[in-house]
């Protein structure tokens, strides 16, 4: 009885440290943004003494900083707040690599095409934001540009001689996962291309895009249900014998949301009703399977007691791709505000734990803290809480007005030829001369690099088997 009077003691006051959210409200929903950010920024290490600018503190990973940065250029975007507008700069700028394309010197030995790939989100989000370009010994440098870099350098992979097509999920042959093509990486493909078709008007990007997303369905990857009203993702398949035709059934929210986003931006971009109903199959998939009396929840970890790092995350990009849906597809907007709403103020709830009070916690419909806390889960309730503002806040802007059409003046510098945007295109970006430097998978790396990256993968393979064997026992 006493332990039951405890635990009802927590949660009553829990509760009553909560933050305080009205989502009807911009100032509310800004300043409930701001102590969150808060509590994001103690696992930044780019502003401490021998800290890495854009990284977060170990055990956090780098294509999670890029996740990060996107949700921090909404806050800086949908609540006009500038305190960490030299921060997110500075990161964006930091991580870029010597061939501006997201490949640093810091990452290569061990990056995926995801990682890439959340980079570039990053990047595009800045672009469709009007966030600040860059300027000074930077000014040559823009945030569409590293985008379409990424895109280059991820298209150069594509595979065509295994499962007809696809990305790998790792880029380069000696790191585990070579042989596994992954949703997410193919995912996030598509999103890029969707995003630069709409902003530069180019119907090329929008080529790619439908080119990976056709393969993903022909493959199976996303898999229509046998009445045709909705799609069931899985993560991926190995190469191997199977051509990809065995798959790992394990379900997780940002292979939908990434695939939801960028069937938006096709359909806004094109304005074809397919892609309507491609939203609507996704939209379906997702509501079956990640909500939870109509508040998200990552269905593979919270069902559990086991979430890694990632997982943890990833509730951030759900949450930006439903607000962006909603706002690109008007069909879908009062659908998705309503999830967006009842779920930002379940994560408020949850945000009432920590030293600080205002520690975000994992479960969103647990009613208060419940114990978890990490950058993930502070990402993941800024991304929520913040998206609630979408119809105070212009939708992503594009660089050309009269899209989908091709426009016919692409060097005017006129404001009214354009849809809002100022980011300057650069369709040559990553395409250096050096052929090797195109198709990652010849990259040059330091024997040594390569033992790092093999101790790594050999660590964490031991880890994993450690874990089985203690679960085990």
């Amino acid at each position: 009885m006493m332990i039951l009077k405890s635990i009802s003691f927590l949660l009553s006051l829990s509760l009553a440290n909560a933050l305080s959210l009205d989502v009807g409200d911009k100032d509310s929903v800004c300043d409930a943004a701001t102590l969150i950010v808060d509590g994001m920024m103690d696992y930044y290490e780019g502003n401490r003494y021998g800290g890495t600018v854009g990284m977060f503190q170990a055990p956090y990973y780098w294509w999670e900083a890029g996740e990060a940065m996107g949700g921090l250029i909404d806050t800086w975007f949908f609540c006009k707040n500038d305190t960490y507008e030299s921060l997110i700069s500075q990161a964006l700028l930091a991580q870029i690599g010597s061939d501006k394309d997201y490949m640093p010197s810091n990452q290569t030995a061990t990056e995926g095409n995801d990682d890439q790939a959340f980079w570039g989100l990053a990047v595009l989000q800045a672009a469709e934001r009007n966030f600040t370009n860059p300027s000074g010994d930077d000014s040559d440098i823009s945030w569409i540009g590293l985008a379409q870099a990424v895109y280059n350098t991820m298209w150069s992979r594509w595979d065509s001689a295994n499962c007809g097509g696809g990305l790998r999920w790792q880029i380069f042959t000696w790191n585990a996962g070579y042989d596994y093509k992954n949703t997410i990486s193919n995912a996030g493909l598509f999103n890029i291309a969707a995003r630069i078709a709409r902003y530069t008007s180019n119907n090329t990007y929008a080529e790619t895009a439908e080119t990976v997303y056709d393969w993903l369905r022909d493959v199976g990857y996303v898999s229509l249900s046998d009445d045709g009203t909705y799609y069931t993702v899985y993560d991926g398949a190995k190469i191997g014998t199977n051509n990809c035709s065995t798959f790992s059934e394990t379900q997780y929210s940002y292979n939908y949301a990434l695939l939801l986003g960028g069937a938006a931006y096709m359909y806004n971009y094109t304005e074809n009703e397919t892609w309507s109903t491609e939203v609507g199959r996704l939209y379906e998939g997702i509501s079956r399977t990640f909500l939870n009396n109509s508040i998200m929840f990552e269905y593979m970890c919270e069902k559990s007691t086991s979430c890694n790092n990632d997982q943890r995350s990833f509730k951030s990009v759900f949450s930006r791709m439903m607000g962006l849906t909603a706002k690109l597809v008007p069909d879908y907007h009062d659908k998705i505000l309503d999830i967006l709403d009842t779920s930002a103020n379940g994560a408020a709830q949850s945000c009432s734990g920590g030293s600080d009070g205002h520690t975000c916690g994992r479960n969103w419909a647990y009613g208060g803290w419940d114990g978890w806390y990490g950058l993930g889960e502070q990402m993941s309730a800024l991304e929520v809480i913040q998206n609630t503002l979408i119809d105070s806040a212009d939708g992503p802007y594009y660089y050309y007005t009269g899209h989908p059409m091709n426009s016919s003046d692409s060097s005017s510098d006129d404001s009214s030829s354009r849809g809002g945007a100022s980011s300057s295109i650069d369709n040559n970006a990553g395409l250096s001369g050096d052929s090797e430097s195109l198709n990652a998978n010849s990259i040059t790396v330091k024997r040594k690099d390569r033992v790092g990256a093999g101790i790594v993968t050999a660590i964490v393979l031991a880890v994993l088997i450690g874990l089985s064997v203690w679960m085990l026992l």
